[in-house]
């Protein structure tokens, strides 16, 4: 019986609003699978690929590991900036020379804002019922 070859991967685990991503970096060629989709399927928007791509980018380790993403919760906006962050955290548990230029870019620091509740009296957080003097 031949024996399976083990791959070391590195887990992280991201966060932004409501959106909640479990990220593994595997030695690979650089595709990036989020919720069993490719990342261009998953990502309509340029832009959140290129969010999802910057802490690779930063650290020179494009195309380096492979990144396989569960991600639940929020809107896409959320969910490419929890995956920015898990991949953030994998990257240095894989090593931990890329902490500075991480935490010096802010990828390692979760972002803390939330969406305000509602007010009672108010139809959303903040935005009150049409006023009429008469």
């Amino acid at each position: 019986m031949a024996k399976k070859s083990e791959k070391i991967e590195f887990c992280g685990t991201g966060r932004r609003k409501k959106s909640i991503a479990r990220v593994r970096l595997v030695e690979g060629k650089g595709t990036i699978t989020v919720n069993g989709e490719n990342l261009d399927q998953y990502f309509g928007s340029e832009i959140l690929k290129v969010i999802v791509n910057q802490p690779l980018t930063v650290t020179n380790t494009v195309g380096k590991y492979d990144i396989i993403c569960k991600v639940q919760g929020g809107g896409y906006t959320g969910q490419a900036g929890a995956i920015r962050h898990g991949i953030a955290r994998a990257l240095v548990e894989a090593n931990g020379e890329y902490r500075a230029a991480l935490k010096s870019n802010g990828f390692l620091t979760r972002d803390p804002r939330m969406k305000e509740r509602r007010k009672y009296g108010l139809k959303k957080a903040r935005k009150a019922p049409q006023f009429s003097k008469r």
